[in-house]
């Protein structure tokens, strides 16, 4: 493990640590609502804090975007770190295990490093560019699945901008018709983690934040597979419109998309 990436998983233990001793009472952990269907916790801001005052002590000049904090330091910094503290929310307050903090760290606009960890089932997902992923310290690839019909598909509901509710669900029902399944099980960074060890054949949903996608697109790609968005492009991470598969089975997803967006 780099010396970056163990900045980064010693804070993302401590965090988790607190999200394990929390989730013994979730009737005590205090909810807000951001928007509809888009809850935050206490949880998720003690998380934050506790990464972003680490990523700060460790890199003072590097700058920091995080989802309940928003930015912290120098627009012209050539390091800034992506990170969701607690990417499933409504996951967690229920009760339900499929949750995880998300960390990235871009230089001059590019993804170079990559972590995230699922605390109740204490995997640790990397990935460096260049050097691959990793899960557990095991190295990990994508699928090697061809036809469609046999694929496994993830994606997430619109939940909080349903303005493209109408169009996803076509996107959908034509999925459904043309491979083995789909599942959505509500955290789109282990959602990509899952396509990056194989898990999944691939992954598509739209208006994506960078926090959610950022450190599991890396996993992605440096695990064999492609990460684009509706339109086969590079614009994933500012458009939040996210397809993601091994290379065989994402331009197969494309042609199933392409009809129902512009």
């Amino acid at each position: 493990m780099n010396p970056i990436l163990n900045t980064a998983f010693k804070a993302a233990r401590k965090a988790g640590d607190m999200m394990i001793r929390a989730a013994s009472n979730l009737s005590a952990v205090k909810t807000d609502s951001k928007a509809f269907n888009d809850f935050v916790s206490d949880v998720d801001r003690t998380a934050e804090a506790i990464l972003v005052d680490a990523l700060k002590e460790a890199y003072p000049h590097h700058r920091i975007l995080a989802e309940e904090s928003g930015a912290h330091g120098k627009t012209t910094a050539e390091y800034e770190w992506i990170i969701d503290p607690l990417d499933g929310t409504t996951n967690y307050l229920h009760g339900h295990p499929q949750y995880a903090i998300s960390m990235a760290l871009r230089h001059k606009g590019v993804l170079q490093e990559a972590l995230v960890y699922a605390p109740e089932r204490n995997d640790l997902y990397m990935a460096s560019r260049g050097q691959g992923a990793l899960l557990n310290d095991r190295r990990i690839r994508v699928s090697n699945r061809i036809e469609l019909n046999r694929c496994l598909i993830g994606t997430g509901f619109p939940v909080v901008d349903q303005s493209m509710m109408d169009t996803y669900l076509a996107i959908l029902k034509d999925f459904l018709a043309k491979t083995a399944g789909g599942r959505r099980e509500g955290a789109a960074a282990l959602d990509l983690c899952a396509v990056a060890c194989g898990r999944l054949d691939g992954f598509f949903e739209f208006n994506l934040k960078p926090w959610d996608i950022a450190a599991g697109a890396l996993m992605v790609q440096e695990a064999g597979g492609i990460v684009t968005d509706m339109q086969g492009n590079e614009h994933w991470l500012e458009s939040g419109d996210t397809v993601a598969g091994n290379p065989k089975v994402l331009g197969q997803m494309l042609q199933i998309i392409a009809p129902h967006v512009k």
